[in-house]
This record gives structure tokens, C-alpha cells and sequence, in this order.
């Protein structure tokens, strides 16, 4: 559940705001870079930014000794759905639709630039050595993301997202890059038949796994993707699948029916207009 007040008081502060959107036009950001954006003093706007986090804003991660942020959209999307949209005159709502479509044809014109990452975040009542087995365990990635993960997990091996029907089909796969058990794992993820074309470049999944008592914070990040159709395409399926999974984890069992199913006639009539 969305922290309704801590939005509503991260938010309420303009400094803030700027932050968002600022990480709304580039994400990954270190602090230095947000400080060039903002007339303020690094303490203020290191300060500015934990609020963010404690509201679950902004997502942070370390890369090297650099540390990223990244702004997550979820809390101010729950915050409208649970109070600003019963508000919302029915003709204003057909304006927003018309103007959000207009946005999106603009982001998808050839001049757009890099696709952004996409970044994730969920909490879990688990410890990190559950959260890492059940990332890598081919038995239980097949339970709750409907593809078995398989791999000895050894930096340079390869991965194969299996389906888990017994065809042994692998629908994508990748080659582990970093392996810091159980805090921090990276592959790439992409077109099985790419996997060893040196000229290919295959986006890179990361999942970070940071504990506090009895909770686990698990960040997934997927770079280096080819289109924003891909983008809105993985931003749909990356909730569902660690949605599957931190039920697993908190009751022993996956959701009733597979979230993704929420979203399957979105896709193919996505994939009818693409095609």
C-alpha cells in the first residue's frame, strides 16, 4: 500500500518537484548532476531527494561508486487512483486522453533519442538469500514468472529463459555479467539467436536486493532497450512478475492466475497495430 501522506508532503514542496522532473527527462542521475539542475546546496538537496525515497519516488542504485536515482511513478499513479480521479469532470478526462496521445505519438517520432531505462520496486517479507534462490532457481522462477531460469550462474555463462510447458524452448536468453550473491545480479536478456553475435546488443536485466530487519527492498532495472514500444511493453510485465513473485514468497503459493493475463489483450492488440 502507497504511503498516501508521504507522497502528498514529498510533493508538496517545489524543490522536490523540480527533482522529479528532472529525473523525469533523465534518469539516472548521480546527486551532482541533480545539483546542477537545482540553485541549492548539496546537504538541501541530498535532503530533498531522501524524502523522495522515503515516499518511494525515487529508487536509487549503486553502480561502481557512483550512485544513481531514478524516478518511480507508481505511488503518484495509486494516489490518483485511490483520490483524484472520482474528482475528474468527464470532459477534462477526454481532453487529458487527447493530450496523453498527443504526447505519445510525439515520443515515438524518429527524433526521440535514447529509450530510458526501466526501473522497478517492491518490498518483500523475505531475507535476501530466499529473495536470490527464488531469482535463480529454475523450479521456482518457472512458478512465478512462467519461464524457468536457467543457468550455473557463473559470470560469462549463458542464461536461457525456458519455457515451463516441457518443450524446452528458451524464448530469450543472455550471459551472466555480475554475480554478487545474494546482493546484486546482472544479464543480458534478449533474442536467443543474438546471444553470441558480437555485433548484437542485448538490453541488460539487474536485479538489486537490499535488506532492513525483516524486509527486502528488490530493484529491477532493465537497460539498453530498443524502443519505447519495448519500454511500455516490459513496464507491464516486470510489475506482474515480481508481483507472482513476492506472493510466492510471503504465502508459499503464486496468485490465482497469472497477473500478466490483466494485460494480454492490451498486447496483442499492441502487437496487431505494430504488425
Amino acid at each position: 500500500m502507497v504511503d498516501a501522506e508521504a507522497v502528498f508532503k514529498a510533493l508538496a514542496d517545489p524543490s522536490r518537484r523540480r527533482l522529479l522532473d528532472l529525473l523525469h527527462e533523465r534518469s539516472g542521475l548521480t546527486l551532482n548532476e541533480l545539483c546542477d539542475g537545482l540553485d541549492m546546496r548539496r546537504q538541501s538537496v541530498s535532503q530533498h531527494v531522501q524524502l523522495l525515497e522515503a515516499a518511494n519516488l525515487v529508487t536509487s542504485l549503486r553502480d561502481g561508486r557512483r550512485k544513481l536515482h531514478y524516478l518511480n511513478p507508481v505511488p503518484i499513479r495509486e494516489v490518483h487512483n485511490r483520490w483524484i480521479w472520482k474528482f475528474e469532470d468527464p470532459h477534462l478526462a477526454t481532453l487529458d486522453t487527447i493530450k496523453r496521445r498527443a504526447q505519445e505519438h510525439a515520443m515515438t517520432s524518429p527524433n526521440t533519442g535514447t529509450v530510458p531505462d526501466y526501473v522497478y520496486t517492491t518490498y518483500i517479507r523475505a531475507t535476501p538469500e530466499h529473495v536470490w534462490h527464488a531469482l535463480t532457481a529454475p523450479e521456482l522462477t518457472s512458478r512465478f514468472w512462467g519461464h524457468a531460469q536457467v543457468s550455473d550462474w557463473t559470470v560469462g555463462s549463458r542464461v536461457d529463459h525456458v519455457r515451463s510447458d516441457g518443450s524446452g524452448i528458451s524464448d530469450a536468453a543472455g550471459s551472466v555479467l555480475e554475480v554478487d550473491r545474494p546482493r546484486r545480479l546482472s544479464f543480458t536478456f534478449g533474442d536467443p539467436a543474438q546471444v553470441d553475435d558480437p555485433t548484437s546488443e542485448l538490453s541488460v536485466v539487474t536485479f538489486e536486493i537490499d535488506s532492513h530487519r525483516d524486509i527486502v527492498k528488490l530493484t529491477v532495472t532493465q537497460r539498453r532497450l530498443s524502443s519505447l514500444e519495448e519500454w511500455q511493453s516490459i513496464g507491464e510485465g516486470w510489475p506482474s512478475v515480481l508481483a507472482n513473485l513476492k506472493t510466492l514468497l510471503e504465502t508459499g503459493d503464486v496468485l490465482p492466475q497469472a497477473p500478466w493475463e490483466f494485460h494480454a489483450d492490451e498486447r496483442a492488440a499492441r502487437m496487431a497495430q505494430n504488425g
